[in-house]
Order: structure tokens, then sequence, then C-alpha cells
């Protein structure tokens, strides 16, 4: 995502999350973030289809927003985003990666479920309409460090 992606973004945004929208500023406050954060979109001949967030603060990754136009659902948008960010954390040394989810979304939670998510915790009323949020984790493998496998513990 650049700068001149952001004003498409945000009407996106707001199509798909009406009630919980972004406003623009907030990713034009992401993406100058680099040494933190990581945005993508998604393209084709009609413009931008699908968007996705990260934020990594050593060791822990958070998937901030990841969307696809419905109309572009169902053509692997959202996976390609989501391995894009799961490797984007790797890069950046995350140990695992979190993410919210609505709890009335099952086509979102089954997507992070095959790719090997689990649930470990629900925050209640989290969005403004008061549907709750399930956290989501992945646990990534430990990073190789100067060819020495990373123990459970982080040594090398």
């Amino acid at each position: 995502m650049t700068l001149d992606d952001v004003p498409a973004v945000g009407v996106l945004e707001h199509q798909l999350f009406p009630i919980d929208a972004w406003p623009v500023q907030m990713f034009l406050d992401e993406l100058s973030q680099p040494e933190t954060r990581r945005y993508l979109v998604a393209e084709t001949s009609d413009g931008i289809v699908g968007y996705a967030g990260l934020m990594c603060i050593e060791p822990i990754a958070d998937v901030q927003t990841i969307a696809v136009v419905p109309a572009y659902e169902g053509r692997g948008i959202g996976s390609t985003l989501l391995t894009q960010l799961i490797e984007e954390a790797r890069r950046r040394w995350a140990t695992e990666v979190l993410l919210e989810v609505r709890a009335d979304n099952p086509r979102a939670q089954q997507l992070y479920v095959r790719f090997g998510f689990e649930q470990i915790h629900v925050r209640a009323r989290y969005y403004r309409d008061g549907v709750d949020a399930l956290i989501m984790r992945l646990q990534l493998a430990a990073p190789e460090t100067e060819g020495h496998e990373a123990t459970e513990a982080g040594q090398a």
C-alpha cells in the first residue's frame, strides 16, 4: 500500500466496515511507521479489491486489518494477503501472530483456522455494535539463529 492507495482503501473501508471503519488518517498514520508496519493491497483491472496490514513489535505480530471486496471473495485474495502478512511477521522475527475477528464472521474465522490460528480469548462487546471479538493466535516456528535452531526458551 502506498499513500496514493489510501483514498481508495478509505472508500472500501467504509463500504466493508460501516460500523467500525478506520478513518483515512489512521491508514496514513500506519503507513508512516514502516519500521513496525507493513500494509498491502490486492489489485485487479477494477482497482483495489483487497487490503491488509500488519504491526510487528518483536516478538509479537498483529494483523491490524484484512479485507476483500465481497465480489472477489473465494478467489484466494484473502489467503494471499494473509500468507504475505505471515511471511512478513517471520521476516521481522515474530514468534506469534495475533488478530481479532468478529464472532459473527465465520468465513474469516475459517480462513484463520485453515492457516493454523487458534482462538485464545474473547473480548466481549469489542465492536461498536456490541459483537464480541475472538482473539486468535498463530504460533510461528522459532527462527534459526547463526545456523542453530533456537530452543523454545529462545536460546541459540
